[in-house]
């Protein structure tokens, strides 16, 4: 059956397939930090993932981009990681990761929507965000692929961008609402906003108006309320003043300390 949701998926994915060149370009200094013991993971995420060895068997990371978080869960004490990704050059970058590392992981290009079956019931833990789901858009669907890939007790932990940050202007030097996106509770499709269409691959790219990328901001309640009904159970949730990007480059750093830019959510299957 057609669906006009995973068009538009397939379109943002070939927009990530040329921006993973940026990916391609850090892979020797990934590769490295990994190989050192390292991780990429932000404060508020290792207050959430402590002690893995003692619990993740496999973690299942969803829409991993250049697998580079996803290794790091392994550094943490996952014994197995599954990276999930739309854009074949950036999958291709994380098997190249985890070959240069001898870690055990596998990858699977595909819509996040369209995650294989095989990998049903499987997952001790489920982790994704970092600007993730804005490009996700059926939130319902997606947390039905949560709920089937998770075992009984298994969890999902989203480290995401608030969706209060949807609604500033990413320009000003204030909190000042968008003119294209200011409005919290509105729910439509935003094309071509920013990231990664003015990527320097899409920009240099000899075709690059042919390049366009969809998102949706979805409310904290719509999340919560997705994955809910998708019959999992609320354990922790926070909300953060750290950034995960610089997207508010003229922001004075004490007035964006006073509203949350970042969100955890920690959530299980009975």
């Amino acid at each position: 059956m057609h669906n006009p949701e995973t068009d538009l998926h397939t379109e943002t994915g070939l927009a990530w397939n040329v921006t993973a060149g940026i990916y391609e370009r850090d892979e020797a200094a990934d590769i490295a930090l990994l190989a050192g013991g390292g991780n990429s993971l932000l404060a508020p995420e290792h207050r959430f993932l402590r002690n893995l060895s003692s619990w993740c068997g496999r973690a299942i990371h969803l829409q991993c981009a250049g697998g580079t978080d996803t290794l790091s869960l392994w550094n943490m004490g996952a014994a197995e990681v599954v990276g999930v990704d739309i854009s074949e050059k950036m999958i291709a970058v994380g098997r190249r990761k985890s070959a240069a590392l001898g870690a055990p992981a596998q990858w699977h290009c595909c819509d996040v929507l369209h995650t294989p079956h095989a990998l049903d019931s499987s997952a001790d833990l489920i982790y994704t965000g970092r600007g993730a789901l804005p490009w996700v858009m059926d939130i319902a669907a997606w947390a039905g692929v949560v709920a089937r890939l998770l075992k009984p007790g298994g969890r999902i932990y989203i480290f995401e961008g608030h969706p209060l940050d949807w609604v500033w202007d990413m320009g000003a030097d204030t909190y000042q609402l968008s003119p294209r996106t200011g409005d919290y509770f509105a729910g439509e499709v935003v094309s071509d906003r920013g990231w990664p269409i003015f990527s320097n691959p899409i920009q240099e790219h000899p075709e690059k108006e042919q390049f366009h990328v969809h998102e949706r901001q979805w409310t904290l309640g719509a999340l919560l309320n997705s994955l809910v009904g998708a019959g999992l159970q609320l354990e922790r949730f926070e909300e953060h003043p750290d950034l995960f990007w610089n997207q508010f480059p003229h922001l004075p750093a004490e007035l964006a300390g006073r509203l949350p830019h970042t969100f955890s959510l920690l959530m299980r299957k009975p």
